[in-house]
């Protein structure tokens, strides 16, 4: 019984969170948040710069970070590369690198849901996997609880997005007031997929297209920044020390 009131206090709770209006102040909201943003050196930008859909290709950035462009008509596009660091084995670093877009919508308790079209994809190397390089399909909605834009003394304005569990996306800059994207429209042939289930269980989802060019020749390799690895190995060393 008690269990229960909990329950509807919290559901209670939350609704009425979710019906009070966002308030877009000088604060909160110093530009509008079209246009288009990338983190750190502001390397990773989306667009025809960045990913190829219909040959399933990236052109890989000089540095990680991540990228996002917003229209004023509702259209987003996401650009990411990332290297991430094994604590058990310092040699067994995973690379990332995704593209996806679609429609967004901010929500009037003050979050952003993101809702992809169903053409976006990735790439992913880990030296240590089974298959150690591949392209599938990536297609998540995703949800950021809140965000804000700031005026940044140096680098102008700053969004920062904080995801569904309330933790920071790294900081974004505005590179132009201007959406990079590809064209509005689904870029490609994702009706025809091969699902392959791995020793170990994984499921890899990936078109027809994908897996003949695997066959053939596998995916480029990615252009792992040499600052980014040395760092990434150390703290994967420094992992297993402590």
């Amino acid at each position: 019984m008690y269990l229960s009131v909990l329950l509807v206090a919290a559901i209670g709770l939350a609704s009425s969170a979710s019906a009070q209006d966002i308030v877009y102040d000088s604060i909160h909201n110093f530009t509008a948040i079209t246009g288009t943003w990338s983190s750190g050196s502001q390397h990773v930008v989306p667009g025809p710069g960045f990913a190829n859909p219909a040959q399933e290709t990236f052109q890989y950035p000089n540095t990680t970070g991540v990228g996002y462009s917003f229209s004023d008509d509702g259209w987003y596009e996401i650009a990411r590369y990332r290297f991430a660091s094994n604590a058990t084995d310092p040699n067994c670093i995973i690379g990332t690198v995704v593209w996806a877009h679609g429609h967004y919508d901010l929500v009037a308790n003050g979050s952003i849901i993101l809702t992809p079209v169903g053409d976006g994809y990735q790439q992913v190397q880990a030296a240590c996997a089974a298959t150690s390089n591949f392209i599938q399909n990536y297609n998540f909605t995703e949800l950021f609880v809140s965000w804000r834009i700031f005026e940044d003394p140096t680098f102008g304005p700053k969004l920062h997005l904080f995801q569904f569990d309330g933790s920071p996306v790294a900081p974004l800059f505005q590179v132009s007031t201007q959406p990079n994207m590809l064209p509005k429209q689904v870029l490609r042939n994702v009706t025809a997929q091969v699902v392959t289930t791995t020793s170990a269980g994984l499921v890899s989802t990936n078109t027809l297209a994908a897996s003949s060019r695997k066959k053939r020749s596998g995916a480029a390799e990615l252009q792992r920044p040499v600052g980014i690895v040395a760092g990434l190995v150390a703290l994967a060393m420094l992992s297993t020390l402590l």
